[in-house]
């Protein structure tokens, strides 16, 4: 019955997701006004912020179901930590690259080791680390509680990277919210837009937001489904391997 309900949840979400994508791109390059010094290329914008912002929820969802599995263990709550970390870093690898990109005609470089960009690798590195300590313990609940304490620490690599822009001095802009006195530095990658422009471009960021979150929640049904698929064939296979020993026996 619950494989059921998701198989139609799954359904539902992959459909939403594939008219919202598709609803977003349109927007993007149709609606979504042209910058008047980086042109085009900026349009690259809408998809590294949205991105980033689903990077950021994944891993968010990643620390209340840890937090939840440490007062309630229970297998849902890891499988969807599991989940929502992998998709997370999905997301954290489109919004590294898509930035790169943009950065290329913003800094004239690809990369530049500014404090917000340092602290992303450090959040992909520790991100994908988790895995390395899922693979090294064979027992499942000490699995369980070590990687739920482990996803619970790694946020604060998120929060610091939220936080580098508006504390230390660094090149990537702020697209919300201020910044210190003390951390304004250069103001490269800055999007020129002035009256109706500017509500469009609003317009159409909050439209790539709301995409790629919809994208996110298609992808958890359907990682959470596969899950349920492979305890149900792990389950089978235990019974089968038991009663090829019974009847040995």
């Amino acid at each position: 019955m619950e494989l059921t309900r998701l198989d139609r949840n799954v359904r539902i979400l992959n459909w939403a997701a594939a008219i919202a994508i598709f609803i977003d791109l349109a927007v993007i390059f149709f609606y979504a006004p042209t910058e008047k010094t980086m042109g085009n290329v900026q349009r690259i914008f809408y998809f590294h912020v949205g991105a980033a912002w689903v990077g950021a929820v994944a891993f968010f969802v990643a620390l209340v179901a840890g937090i939840i599995y440490l007062r309630k263990p229970g297998r849902k709550w890891d499988t969807l930590a599991v989940a929502s970390v992998e998709i997370g870093l999905v997301f954290l690898t489109m919004a590294t690259v898509a930035g790169s990109v943009w950065g290329k005609p913003a800094w004239n470089a690809w990369w530049t080791w500014s404090p917000r960009l340092t602290l992303i690798t450090i959040a992909w590195l520790t991100y994908a680390a988790y895995f390395m300590l899922r693979g090294a313990i064979e027992d499942a609940e000490k699995r369980g509680r070590f990687s739920a304490v482990y996803v619970i620490v790694a946020f604060v690599t998120i929060i610091m990277s939220y936080l580098s822009v508006r504390v230390l001095r660094d090149v990537h802009p702020v697209v919300v919210g201020d910044t210190a006195e003390s951390a304004k530095g250069a103001a490269e990658g800055l999007q020129d837009f002035s009256g109706v422009d500017s509500m469009r471009m609003v317009i159409s960021l909050n439209v790539s937001v709301v995409a790629f979150s919809i994208l996110y929640a298609a992808w958890m049904a359907n990682r959470i489904r596969l899950q349920h698929l492979m305890d149900e064939t792990n389950s089978l296979k235990m019974r089968v391997a038991a009663r090829l020993q019974g009847d040995h026996a």
